[in-house]
C-alpha cells in the first residue's frame, strides 16, 4: 500500500491507571507509515486516570483529551468519533494492548475485505495465578462459550462480532454509532446493527490484543454479573440473538440451585418424596462437567493457576448465569429509567 491512509485511534477511558501508560505505548510503537492520532475520552476515575491521561497527552503530540463526563464506555467512544479527524476509526481500550503491526494489518484487512468491521483475538494474559487462570478461561470454549475472537485458531472470515474493531468511520456513523443506552456490550450490539444493514464484520486471527484480566475473584464476579445482566438486555432487544452458548450459564445455574433445593429437602423427606434425594445429581454433574472440561484443556499454565481454574470456572458461570437470571431493573436499564 504506497499511501497509507490516516486514522483516528478512539480510546474510552475510566480507572485504568495501572495499565494505560502501556496501552497507549503499544500504539505509539506500532510501524504504520501514515498519519494518526490517538483521542482518548476520559471519565471521571477512582484512581489517577485522569492525570495520567493528561502526562502522555503532554509527552505524545498524537494524544488529545476530551472529557466524558458520564463515565460510560459507549458515550466516551462517541465522543471520541465526534472529536475524531479521520475516516477509519480504531478502538483501543485503556487495559489493552497491540500486538506489533497491528495497525496495518487491520488498515490493509479493512480495505482488502471491504468490511465495515475488522478485529481479532482478544488475547488475555494475567500477570499473577489468579490473572492467569482468568487468562486461560477467557481463552478457552469452557470459559466464555468459544466466540471466535477468544480463540486464538479460529479461521478468518465473516463473524457475528469481533475484539474492539476497525471501523469504515462513515459506515459506522450510518447507523447511528454505539447506542449509548447499552452500558455494556454496546460493541456486540453495533455489530448485529452493521450486519442487519448488510455490512461484513470480518475476523483475523492476524490482529491480536493482550488483554489484562481483573485481579481479583471480586472484581470478576462483578464483571461477570454485569456482563450476564447485559446480555439478557441483548437477548431482550434481539430474541433473534439467543443461542446455547449464552444460555448455557443460567441454565447451569438454575439447574444447581433447583438441584441442591431438591436434594435438601429429600433428607428429611418419606417415601416416594425421598426421591427427591436426587437432585443432587445436579450439582455433582456440573462439577463432574468442569473437571472433565478441565482435564481436556491442553493450555500451558502454572500450578498455581491450574489450582484456581476451577474456582474461576465456578465463579464465571455463577455469576453470569445469576445476572442473566436477574436480568436489569427498571432502575438499571436506561431505555426504562429514562436516565
Amino acid at each position: 500500500m504506497p499511501d497509507w491512509p490516516p486514522i483516528s485511534v478512539i480510546m474510552p477511558v475510566r480507572n485504568e491507571e495501572r495499565h494505560l501508560a502501556a496501552s497507549v505505548g503499544g500504539i505509539v510503537g506500532q510501524d504504520y507509515p501514515g498519519t494518526y492520532e490517538i483521542v482518548m475520552a476520559v471519565g471521571p476515575s477512582d484512581d489517577r486516570t485522569e492525570d495520567a491521561a493528561a502526562a502522555l497527552a503532554a509527552e505524545h503530540s498524537q494524544v488529545r483529551v476530551v472529557p466524558n463526563p458520564t463515565g460510560r464506555t459507549p458515550a466516551g467512544l462517541n465522543l471520541a468519533i465526534a472529536a475524531s479527524r479521520y475516516d477509519i476509526l480504531v478502538r483501543v481500550d485503556g487495559h489493552g494492548e497491540l500486538a506489533p503491526g497491528y495497525l496495518r494489518t487491520a488498515v490493509r484487512t479493512l480495505q482488502e475485505t471491504g468490511a465495515a468491521n475488522v478485529g481479532g483475538v482478544m488475547d488475555a494474559r494475567g500477570e499473577t495465578p489468579l490473572e492467569e487462570a482468568v487468562a486461560v478461561a477467557y481463552n478457552s470454549r469452557l470459559g466464555l462459550g468459544g466466540s471466535s475472537f477468544h480463540l486464538r485458531k479460529s479461521p478468518p472470515g465473516p463473524a457475528q462480532t469481533v475484539f474492539l474493531g476497525v471501523f469504515d468511520k462513515a459506515r459506522l456513523l450510518a447507523v447511528g454509532g454505539f447506542d449509548e443506552t447499552m452500558y455494556r456490550a454496546q460493541d456486540w450490539e453495533l455489530n448485529h446493527r452493521l450486519i442487519q444493514a448488510g455490512e461484513t464484520v470480518w475476523f483475523t486471527p492476524e490482529l491480536t490484543v493482550t488483554y489484562r484480566p481483573r485481579s481479583t475473584l471480586r472484581a470478576l464476579a462483578r464483571q461477570m454479573y454485569n456482563t450476564g445482566k447485559w446480555r439478557r438486555e441483548v437477548i431482550a432487544r434481539y430474541p433473534e440473538t439467543a443461542s446455547l452458548r449464552y444460555l448455557a450459564p443460567p441454565l447451569a445455574v438454575a439447574g444447581v440451585l433447583a438441584g441442591t433445593s431438591a436434594g435438601l429437602a429429600g433428607l428429611f423427606a418419606q417415601g416416594p418424596w425421598r426421591l427427591l434425594s436426587l437432585g443432587w445429581l445436579a450439582p455433582l454433574g456440573y462439577v463432574g462437567a468442569l473437571a472433565a472440561g478441565i482435564a481436556a484443556l491442553h493450555q500451558p499454565m502454572s500450578g498455581g493457576a491450574r489450582v484456581r481454574l476451577p474456582l474461576v470456572l465456578a465463579v464465571i458461570h455463577g455469576a453470569w448465569g445469576w445476572g442473566f437470571l436477574r436480568g436489569l431493573s427498571r432502575a438499571e436499564n436506561p431505555r426504562l429509567s429514562g436516565d
